[in-house]
């Protein structure tokens, strides 16, 4: 990026509109500029399939990406290096093996994907989208993934830290799953997408993408996961 000297206008550009960006205060702005620099040089963004990325597009998704780990540090990301951008959806295929044996093939369209050990994907689409103030944010979501992945295999359980009360997170994490699914059951208004309920991964990825998109509403929701979330992300945007 012409020597990654960045000025405070194209910043604004990048980030300004960021609701997420604004709740922090100018110093902590300062940090997560000074760390999108950082990932900007260590990982590979590449656009494919007609996307075109150009500076403002690299600060903004690095901007969006170092913002969970503006506490944790770049290396919580140590195990992907390459961000591919998608024109569009990008159709994914997956196969499956059923109880009898049989081996299932299966295409959908997404607006991301992470695997273990990467590399990860986006919809430029879905990017644009991210960061609206109705919760819904693709980057990290799926960076949210890859933070899931640092120990095993997806599965809504991110290594915790020291002092961290695993069979709390998990206790809580199935309170609010169960209270999730009733109330969408019930047709209720939701605290997080329905789309949490797909599985364990999902329903911390967007659990992620709304404690930072929407905190407020997760809060009151869910006074105990919002609090696990805090402590694991070492941030609280509600504290004053």
């Amino acid at each position: 990026m012409r020597g990654l000297a960045i000025s405070a206008g194209q910043w604004h550009q990048a980030l300004g509109d960021w609701a997420v960006y604004r709740r922090y205060r100018p110093g902590q702005q300062q940090r997560i500029q000074e760390l999108a620099l950082r990932l900007l040089l260590r990982k590979h963004l590449v656009a494919v399939n007609g996307a075109e990325l150009d500076d403002r597009l690299r600060l903004r998704i690095a901007g969006m990406a170092v913002v969970p780990v503006l506490e944790l540090g770049l290396d919580w990301y140590e195990r992907w290096q390459t961000l591919i951008l998608y024109d569009g959806p990008f159709v994914a295929e997956h196969s499956w093996e059923d109880e009898f044996g049989i081996v299932h093939q299966e295409t959908s369209e997404r607006s991301g994907e992470a695997w273990e050990r990467g590399p990860v994907v986006l919809s430029l689409e879905d990017v644009w989208h991210s960061g609206q103030g109705d919760g819904y944010n693709v980057v990290i979501h799926e960076l949210a993934h890859t933070l899931d992945m640092r120990d095993a295999s997806a599965n809504g359980a991110p290594p915790l830290h020291a002092g961290m009360d695993a069979a709390a997170w998990q206790a809580d994490m199935q309170a609010a799953w169960d209270d999730l699914a009733r109330r969408a059951e019930l047709g209720e208004t939701l605290p997080v997408d329905e789309y949490a309920l797909e599985d364990p991964a999902e329903f911390f990825a967007v659990l992620s993408e709304t404690f930072f998109e929407q905190p407020e509403p997760l809060r009151a929701a869910w006074p105990a996961v919002y609090r696990h979330l805090a402590d694991f992300y070492r941030q609280d945007l509600l504290k004053p």
